[in-house]
């Protein structure tokens, strides 16, 4: 039954419960928020771990040596630390946008309207592909052919981003159906 609670003036209606796709859609965009505001967190308090990473990956220093590739080779510390405070600042932002969008899917709960928490988890979303899909996987594992690297490859972890991160911007842009809450 829906309508007011005469004694609390609470409605008793709800606009969502917790198998709905609304629900979904928020709780998969805060997880990927958290999980983006760690992997920031972390690169910030232990900057010297994913640094060698990055820097190993620039300078291909771990691939086969091609003479024909290793002219791509970025082997100056300054533009290789410059790449990966990008990475973090990057990481940093998406989460931001991503903690947005969490809140708005929140507020969307409570009122029914999700357009602008779609929009802005749309953002965020696009934002951790482009970071994993062109960054990780085109630019560092093609370009910098960090395939070839057993020991500094990112590509096992990248294609997992990629796949949260497309997997929740599905659900996010489902549509409920007129038997679903919210």
């Amino acid at each position: 039954m829906s309508g007011i609670d005469e004694r609390t003036g609470i409605r008793t209606d709800r606009r969502w419960s917790l198998g709905s796709l609304p629900v979904a859609a928020t709780a998969l965009t805060g997880t990927v928020a958290v999980y983006m505001a760690l992997v920031a967190f972390g690169n910030l308090t232990d900057f010297g771990t994913n640094q060698q990473f990055v820097q190993h990956v620039l300078a291909m220093d771990t691939t086969f040596r091609d003479p024909d590739l290793m002219w791509r080779a970025i082997e100056s510390p300054t533009l290789q630390n410059a790449a990966y405070i990008a990475i973090i600042a990057w990481e940093a932002l998406t989460a931001g946008v991503l903690l947005l969008a969490t809140g708005l899917w929140g507020a969307g709960l409570r009122d029914g309207r999700h357009e602008k928490a779609r929009r802005v988890s749309s953002v965020g979303l696009v934002m951790m592909l482009l970071l994993f899909g062109l960054g990780f996987f085109a630019i560092g594992g093609e370009w910098f052919a960090m395939w070839q690297s057993s020991e500094w490859n990112g590509l096992d972890a990248a294609a997992r981003n990629v796949m949260l991160a497309a997997f929740t911007l599905v659900v996010v842009h489902l549509r409920p159906s007129s038997r679903d809450d919210g």
